[in-house]
């Protein structure tokens, strides 16, 4: 059987980028040690040459995921991304309930239980800006109500903390949907069964930066899969198609 390969987005000599699916790794990480597959080391097979990651994704997260052809242009990425307003990533996600059109997410957030370190501020600054772009009424009851409310947001964190999204969103009320960890259990099962699947409900859609070789504006895309296109246009009252 052969190996899977990764659909390239963009490549130059200085970096690609490549469209993760869902339930992969980025790297691999003794937080996940039965793991045997990584996009890292996917990629680099593929390519048949060294990768360097230039940020991360979590292992539900599908979409956008930049990789540096060299160390020098890897640490040329890392200043980018750390660079206040340099770097702007936009993302897909559907949550539970109807959140309001737009807003600003600006809660604080404290750092992960591995990530602590003596000298190190442990609550971190965290902004997010959410616009909602449909909503939905699933075929699933709630509570007293027949009904599930859902919606797909397009999100743009505007710091980089760890798990912000999710965390953001369990913040508001309005978890993301197939999150294990932040989300809601019974809906995340419920969900799955209408599908026909499990996923984490979040695609990392467009990343915006400049290029490393000159500054030059790159906008990197990747279309949300096939599953999405309901999500993203479906109004109550219609229809919604199953996950292939």
């Amino acid at each position: 059987m052969s190996e899977p390969v990764l659909r390239i987005l963009y490549r130059d000599e200085a970096l690609v980028a490549v469209d993760k699916p869902p339930a992969l790794l980025v790297h691999r990480t003794g937080l996940d040690a039965g793991e045997t597959r990584f996009a890292m080391q996917m990629l680099r097979d593929q390519l048949g040459q060294p990768v360097w990651p230039a940020h991360r994704l979590d292992k539900g997260t599908s979409g956008v995921l930049l990789f540096a052809l060299s160390a020098t242009h890897a640490r040329t990425l890392g200043q980018a991304f750390e660079a206040p307003d340099a770097v702007r990533k936009t993302y897909l996600a559907m949550v539970r309930g109807w959140p309001p059109e737009a807003g600003l997410v600006d809660h604080p957030l404290r750092r992960m239980a591995d990530d602590a370190r003596a000298g190190r501020l442990e609550e971190q600054s965290a902004q997010t800006r959410y616009r909602t772009l449909a909503r939905h009424e699933l075929p699933l009851p709630y509570g007293s109500f027949a009904t599930t409310r859902c919606a797909c947001v397009e999100l743009q964190p505007l710091t980089g903390r760890r798990h912000q999204l999710r965390r953001h969103l369990k913040h508001i009320a309005h978890p993301i949907v197939g999150d294990a960890t932040h989300g809601k259990g019974p809906l995340n099962r419920a969900v799955a069964g209408l599908l026909g699947g499990q996923r984490l409900w979040l695609h990392a859609l467009r990343l915006e930066l400049p290029h490393p070789l000159g500054g030059e504006p790159l906008c990197l895309e990747a279309p949300p899969g096939e599953e999405w296109g309901d999500w993203a246009t479906w109004q109550v009252g219609q229809p919604l198609r199953p996950a292939a």
